[in-house]
């Protein structure tokens, strides 16, 4: 599943505006940068496709549920209501094999519109395109307990992280909606990641050897002995898959980070190694505990709706990113997209930034230049950045 375009008709800024998003004809990947300064109309656009896959999330859970609404602030100034429509294509669907043209066949359309007056009203056959594709994937789910379903997030820019907190909710994840977004109140609550983290692995520890019953063995019999290696197989047999990705997707991210996990004493906290040194998670800075929790919380989420899959890093699904570089030192910019598209190969990111140096020439990423709700052509988006 991928968003084909999103079209915005006196929403925030824009008049009218059309966006088509990676991949395309000319672009193969999967990732699309919106650049713009400040008040450009980046987040407004993220917003939007956020209020309409809410919908889609929303009928997945439930047949009848809804989703967002285009808030009355979003119109344009002295426009008499806005409207924000949605293009999706899903391969997978049945739809998209009937039919002597299956580009049509594949693409589903939905919107939502909204008035000065307060009217809410849907864009025209909204419901049943939404109810098309979400009895899609709830069927496979009936028929198949271990289906996937595609990921849908949306992380705004509000992502800080004020502290790390490891307070448990006594229950973990029981069904893949739980991957899903429970508020859609614009993005989610990274501090749900590191709570996460530690139920998982207090089972995965109650399962497994302790490392300091291994290094004793080790030490009295050497790892080459056969009673090393059987119980250091063993230990390998209980790690939880789920946090087996979510430390290997860390790793691919931030090169140099390893050995996520949580320690019980003298108190509760959760370390990393940084380059060979261990340190309090809490010790990194605040660029770093931003993509650290960013990435942790995409793998989280994806092992949750794609429990069968051997690397559900692999998994399908729809991200989007306000200002990706929050927090970021320049020299973090360098490779970002290509490390993303390369640890979540089969994800679609659209990501929102104002730094140039986001953008690597070699990742062909759609951008998108935005400047005082004017749109620059894609091919023309590269050189009216460096003009600027």
């Amino acid at each position: 599943m991928e968003i084909k375009s999103v079209r915005l008709s006196d929403v925030g800024r824009f008049e009218e505006l059309d966006i088509q998003f990676a991949p395309t004809s000319t672009h193969r990947s999967k990732i699309t940068v919106l650049m713009g300064r400040n008040g450009s109309g980046k987040t407004t656009v993220l917003k939007s496709l956020n209020i309409c896959l809410s919908w889609l999330i929303a009928r997945i859970r439930s047949g009848t549920a809804s989703g967002m609404q285009l808030p009355t602030e979003d119109i344009r100034n002295d426009a008499p209501g806005a409207v924000v429509s949605i293009g999706i294509t899903d391969l997978s669907h049945p739809r998209a094999s009937i039919g002597d043209d299956h580009r049509e066949n594949e693409l589903f359309v939905w919107g939502c519109a909204r008035s000065r007056e307060g009217r809410v009203a849907t864009a025209g056959g909204a419901m049943s395109e939404i109810r098309l594709l979400a009895d899609h994937y709830r069927t496979q789910l009936t028929a198949d307990e271990g289906a996937s379903l595609p990921l849908i997030a949306y992380y705004p820019s509000e992502r800080r992280i004020l502290d790390i907190s490891l307070k448990t909710s006594g229950k973990q994840a029981v069904d893949q909606f739980d991957g899903y977004d429970n508020r859609f109140n614009g993005g989610v609550d990274l501090h749900d990641f590191f709570g996460w983290f530690r139920e998982r692995e207090d089972s995965e520890n109650e399962d497994g050897i302790p490392d300091a019953i291994l290094a004793q063995i080790a030490e009295k019999f050497g790892s080459a002995s056969e009673v090393w290696q059987t119980l250091s197989n063993l230990e390998g047999c209980s790690r939880d898959p789920q946090l087996t990705a979510v430390r290997s997707a860390i790793a691919a991210l931030m090169p140099g980070f390893t050995n996520l996990r949580v320690h019980r004493s003298p108190h509760l906290h959760m370390t990393v190694e940084k380059h060979g040194a261990t340190l309090n998670v809490t010790q990194l800075s605040q660029g770093e505990k931003s993509l650290f929790a960013l990435v942790g919380d995409i793998a989280r989420r994806l092992t949750i709706t794609n429990p069968s899959m051997d690397n559900p890093l692999h998994g399908n699904g729809i991200i989007l990113i306000d200002e990706v570089d929050l927090h970021l030192h320049p020299q973090w910019h360098l490779n970002l997209i290509a490390r993303l598209r390369e640890t979540f190969p089969n994800c679609q990111f659209v990501l929102t930034t104002h730094s140039p140096t986001v953008i690597d020439q070699g990742t062909d990423a759609l951008v998108h230049l935005l400047d005082d709700g004017e749109f620059c052509e894609p091919k023309k988006g590269l050189e009216a950045i460096a003009a600027k």
